[in-house]
This record gives structure tokens, sequence and C-alpha cells, in this order.
């Protein structure tokens, strides 16, 4: 398959292009700053340049959007708004119709009509991302035209689980999946896992999902 991945050099980005380089994929990598290596063909883009990016993803049987605006930005929650409907609008002029895009845990409902990022014990650190995430899927439900899907990571997916690519993992929709330890746990090397099964097999069609073990 011919697949874009848009923030390939980022946690997520990354791994998810190391799964699909892996299974033999002809892969566009696309980032502000690309990498040179033999695993994709990179290409510099700003994101916020809707025709230049449509001209890069034409041509693709899949997107894949992991874009973060950066944990760190001041103005992470504009930013990635700005940026996340620039990149659905992009995809559309190029007329590429599968749309994979990374959103955040915090959206996902831990009891009826209560989303994890509204509850007390949410980090406020990461507050304002994940409502950035939880407002663009709000905005995404809105599109009739690409057959997309929103991925919400599990609650603990991050840089300091160790257990690397075990090929496992358990599907949800709207709630966490959760353990027998009742910890939503995914490591990103399988995290690249769902996504290029998905790429692979779509099962998730204008509906957000979710993975953990």
């Amino acid at each position: 398959m011919k697949i874009a991945i848009i923030g390939a050099t980022g946690f997520v980005g990354s791994a998810i292009l190391n799964e699909l380089a892996n299974r033999n994929h002809d892969i566009t990598a696309i980032a502000r700053n690309p990498k040179d290596n033999t695993n994709a063909t990179w290409k510099s883009a700003d994101i916020f340049n809707v025709d230049a990016l449509a001209e890069i993803l034409k041509g693709n049987d899949v997107v894949i959007n992991a874009y973060n605006s950066g944990w760190t930005n001041p103005n992470i929650y504009d930013d990635f708004i700005t940026g996340s409907k620039a990149i659905q609008e992009a995809v559309k002029k190029s007329g590429v119709k599968r749309f994979i895009t990374i959103g955040g845990g915090g959206s996902l409902f831990v009891a009826p009509g209560l989303q994890a990022v509204d509850t007390p014990d949410f980090p406020k650190e990461y507050y304002a991302g994940a409502t950035a995430a939880r407002d663009y899927l709000n905005i995404l439900k809105e599109e009739k035209e690409l057959d997309w899907a929103f991925f919400s990571p599990a609650f603990e997916m991050h840089q300091g689980i160790t257990t690397g690519r075990t090929g496992k993992y358990r599907l949800g929709l709207d709630n966490p999946v959760f353990n027998d330890e009742q910890r939503s746990i995914l490591s990103v090397e399988d995290l690249a896992v769902v996504i290029a099964d998905e790429a692979e097999t779509p099962k998730h069609h204008q509906v957000r999902f979710t993975a953990a073990y």
C-alpha cells in the first residue's frame, strides 16, 4: 500500500513508520524537519499550507496523522485545533479517502457522561492538549466525505512503557480498555501495530476507537 504519515519524526509517528516499513509498504514520511533514511520517501511540509500538503498526499491509499503541536507549547490548544483542521482539509483536497488520525485518551468515557479529561485526577499539564484532541474529535465527527477513524491511545502509553512489540492488543470504542489490574496500558510499538493493522484491514469507519492490552 501507499501510505503517508504526517508527523513521522515524533514519538508515535516514528513508531508507526518503523512498523509499516517492516511490512514493506510504500511510505511517504512527512515532517517539518524530515530525516533521511531508506525506510521512506521523506517530505518537508508546513501542515498549515493546505494546498502544498495536499499535493504531497495525492496518490496515497491512506493518510495517517500523528501530528502533535507539542506538550510544552503554550499555544498547544489553538495550534492543535488549527493544524488538525488544516490536515483534514488537505486530505480532502488530495483525493485520498482513508484518513486515520491519532488523538488523545482524555476523551474516553470512564463513566456515563464523564470523560477522563474532566475527572479531578486528570494531570493538569496535559489538560490543554487533551481538551484540544477532544474538541477536534467532535469536529471530525461532522466529516462526511472522508472515511476517517480517530484513535485514542491507552491511558498509559508513553516512553516509560517497556513491553516493546508484542503484537497483541484488545480493541474498544468510546471506553478505555482495562486489563485485570484495571490499567489501560499499551506500548508505542504495539500502538503502531494497531494503526498498521487498521490501515491494512479497516475495521473502523467514521468512529473513534482505542486499544490496550
